[in-house]
């Protein structure tokens, strides 16, 4: 396989071909150009698979030169690389079906994953003209055929064990060559991504890339590997079946190396569940114990878990940490010991191998009881405050493992902690208020929604607002919405009418009234003479 890189900045060529790397995507040769002419000549003395090309040349576009090239029916992958973000380009990339559309400055560590599925993509449309020319196309129809049946199977197997007649009757139906007595395995990988790694960005580069490592790892003559599924997003499972009589030896080894290289290569964290070896009848018990396991096995990240071994575990029951004294903690600002104290608490119950899910919930529930509390006490609404979407993520992801529960409980507290700051500070809040209120003056300002712009217990706020401003809520909203009327009518062509709506006063009379009673004078005496209607306040005062 062959590449051809296009560009009329010579750097940019120069560093293509030193930093990509080259031979491990399979690329034999890397041709060059610094125009579309040359492009052109290259592409029709020499088979090339790969282009990468700049858009914008001084002697022809990268588009011109793709143009050309399915109209000579060339079969080429084509990746544009481009500085500007422009809209038209993109299309028009599009309709030429361009691979890709890659903005400099370069990446190269992202080039290389859509490289290798630009490759993957020359590869099979290689294959699939070789399948058409041999007749051999039913390949793929029984590849896929098999990825359906485990696809199904792992489905079904969610709710109840598929029955060894069902596993039987599909396996017919579908005319696989599967024998009611081979030995298969499932084992499912979970991955954990980081923060900010292509696994959380972009999540299709990133099952790409976790397939092709799990492909690499996953060969070893003892077995095959029938399929590659994501059963749920970031759960994959590997359906192997044995050639020999199964090892576990084998399995440990390369679930440690698939560990080991979801760490280095793919910034995550992982964690490997292997199931019970079993015939093919008997699978569906095999998978519904797996997944259940998965569901229910409280894991700590980079470990290999044996449905052998590891499930079920000691029955357990929940002894709560020591409450009292978390809640201590918390009153004496000290989040680093509690946040201490609960990782202890949650270790110990691993290595005593008597936390499970359910167990991890109700602790997940009593921490969330506690820290809510805690907040109460403050005036503070807690419900109001964890209303995120970042709260709605974490805990939804904390019975994964011990390491998502523990960075729930850090945001639970840090941001408990952070806020009770906050709200301890009433010239902080105060001002937070005042400026909301300038800023949505035609707005509904109630003494409730206000409270929920700073997630206090409203008959709190309105105490802290007072005393600290010496004036109540109610009648703040009041002066700055006459204070702007005032200003609109002074220097804008708008209505009185037009006036009261726009500061939040749908009834004309009553905005009239409120009027009177802080200037003076009615809005339509003041409109039509500020200054006297000022000199005669003045005067009564």
């Amino acid at each position: 396989m062959n590449a051809l890189v296009v560009d009329d900045d010579v750097y940019v060529v120069a560093a293509l071909e030193k930093k990509i790397e080259w031979t491990s995507l399979g690329i034999e040769k890397v041709y060059t150009a610094n125009n579309v002419a040359q492009a052109r000549d290259i592409l029709q003395q020499n088979p090339v698979q790969i282009l990468i090309s700049d858009i914008e040349m001084p002697q022809g576009s990268g588009l011109d030169l793709l143009a050309w090239i399915r109209e000579e029916n060339y079969p080429v992958q084509a990746i544009f690389l481009t500085n500007y973000a422009d809209f038209n380009y993109a299309q028009k990339a599009i309709e030429l079906q361009s691979f890709e559309y890659f903005l400099k400055p370069i990446e190269f560590d992202k080039l290389m994953l859509i490289l290798r599925k630009a490759v993957a993509r020359a590869q099979e449309q290689q294959y699939r003209e070789k399948a058409i020319q041999e007749g051999v196309l039913w390949q793929k129809n029984q590849a896929n055929l098999v990825e359906y049946f485990w696809r199904k199977l792992v489905s079904a197997s969610t709710t109840a064990p598929v029955k060894p007649a069902a596993v039987a009757q599909a396996v017919e139906d579908q005319q696989l060559a599967y024998l009611s007595t081979d030995l298969i395995q499932p084992v499912l990988i979970h991955v954990f991504p980081y923060n900010g790694s292509l696994g959380r960005e972009e999540k299709g580069l990133f099952d790409f890339a976790l397939g092709n490592v799990l492909g690499e790892l996953l060969q070893h003559p003892w077995f095959a590997v029938e399929t590659l599924l994501e059963v749920k997003e970031y759960h994959w499972i590997a359906i192997l079946k044995w050639n020999a009589p199964p090892e576990p030896g084998v399995l440990a080894e390369l679930c440690s190396e698939g560990i080991r290289r979801a760490n280095g290569y793919l910034n995550c964290d992982a964690c490997c569940c292997v199931g019970l070896s079993g015939r093919l009848e008997d699978i569906g018990q095999v998978m519904h114990q797996l997944l259940v396991m998965n569901d229910n096995l409280t894991k700590t990240r980079n470990r290999t878990y044996w449905a052998e071994s590891d499930y079920p575990p000691k029955q357990p029951v929940y002894l709560p940490p020591d409450l009292n004294r978390l809640e201590e903690l918390l009153h004496q600002n000290d989040p680093a010991s509690f946040l201490a104290e609960t990782s202890r608490y949650l270790r110990s119950l691993l290595d005593r191998n008597t936390l499970d899910s359910s167990c991890l919930a109700l602790f997940r529930l009593d921490i969330v009881q506690l820290v809510y509390a805690f907040l109460k006490v403050k005036g503070i609404e807690a419900h109001k405050l964890y209303a995120a979407r970042a709260n709605e993520k974490l805990s939804a992801g904390s019975l994964h493992s011990i390491e998502d529960m523990q960075e729930y409980v850090t945001y639970l507290v840090n941001t408990a902690v952070a806020y009770r700051d906050f709200a301890a500070e009433p010239k902080s809040v105060a001002e937070e208020i005042k400026q909301y209120i300038h800023a949505h003056y035609g707005d509904d300002l109630t003494r409730n929604g206000l409270a929920e712009v700073v997630y206090l217990n409203p008959d709190y706020l309105a105490r802290l607002f007072k005393k600290e401003t010496g004036i109540s809520l109610g009648s703040y909203v009041i002066q700055v919405r006459i204070s702007v009327a005032k200003q609109l009518l002074e220097t804008s062509r708008l209505s009185v009418y037009a006036v009261a709506n726009q500061v939040g006063y749908a009834n004309y009379s009553y905005f009239s009234k409120l009027f009177k009673q802080e200037v003076g004078v009615t809005p339509n005496e003041y409109k039509k003479d500020p200054r006297s209607s000022a000199l005669r306040l003045a005067e009564r005062a």
